[in-house]
């Protein structure tokens, strides 16, 4: 009797020591292998928005892509018609009929060009616009500046600018024309038959020479010793007139200017 009780005691501690070992070892799991559960909430909603995210920026890569390819599409596009322009063939034109060439107008001058320069010989009918007076010009190519016959030369002063009063010879006759233009500058020009430099006032003045209308600057001096009252120098011919040498009076000046001068050639 009393061994049947203790090996019911002893089978009793058995199943309370296993209830006991179970228990510590559930405990022992629940602590360092498993998450808790107070946990799995904040769990969960860290995984949604992570995952939510992900979709956004797949969205936003798909968007991306669509728009590259449309570009590409555009680009490509422009680029096939460009060489479809390119490749073309092109068409002509027809000709068109010769025309005569017009007969020159005597009434508004006359003077040839080449290259769109007016061809001058070595002597030209030269209009000093202003006097409305014609003198006989030598081209030189040789001098600088240009040149006009001027007398009483006598500078002053006009509303705080220079000035020059000077006369011009009327060709043909004993008579003078006073003008008055505004100095431009002064320059110093030597001469072979001088010892010394000259100072010259120089001014602007209005000319024709053929149909070709200009305005120059010209210096002023006393040609009286001299074949010709007017001087073209390369300031003139430059980039507009072209010498034919050997020739003279290759231009002619408008009709209404010949026919209210005489002393025109």
């Amino acid at each position: 009797m009393r061994s049947k009780q203790l090996r019911a005691g002893l089978s009793t501690l058995s199943v309370v020591v296993l209830a006991g070992t179970v228990l510590l070892t559930g405990c022992s799991a629940d602590r360092y292998f498993m998450v808790p559960k107070s946990d799995l909430g904040d769990l969960n909603t860290s995984v949604q928005t992570q995952r939510a995210t992900l979709v956004t920026m797949e969205n936003n890569a798909t968007i991306r892509h669509d728009k590259i390819l449309e570009q590409n599409e555009v680009a490509t596009q422009k680029v096939l018609d460009a060489i479809a322009t390119q490749v073309a063939k092109p068409s002509c034109p027809p000709i068109p009929a010769q025309k005569a060439c017009p007969a020159t107008d005597r009434s508004k001058g006359r003077a040839d060009r080449l290259k769109g320069k007016v061809i001058v010989g070595e002597v030209e009918n030269f209009f000093l616009a202003g006097p409305g007076l014609i003198y006989k010009a030598r081209i030189d190519s040789g001098a600088e500046t240009s040149s006009i016959d001027a007398r009483n030369i006598t500078r002053f002063e006009r509303d705080g600018s220079n000035w020059v009063r000077f006369d011009v010879p009327v060709p043909g006759a004993k008579e003078f024309v006073t003008l008055e233009k505004e100095i431009s500058r002064r320059v110093k020009v030597i001469q072979a038959s001088a010892d010394g430099a000259e100072r010259r006032v120089v001014v602007e003045l209005q000319f024709s020479i053929g149909d070709h209308q200009q305005v120059a600057e010209f210096t002023l001096s006393d040609r009286s010793n001299l074949t010709y009252q007017a001087l073209i120098g390369r300031n003139v011919l430059r980039d507009v007139m072209l010498i034919d040498v050997g020739k003279e009076y290759v231009t002619e000046l408008p009709e209404s200017i010949r026919t209210d001068n005489d002393n025109g050639k």
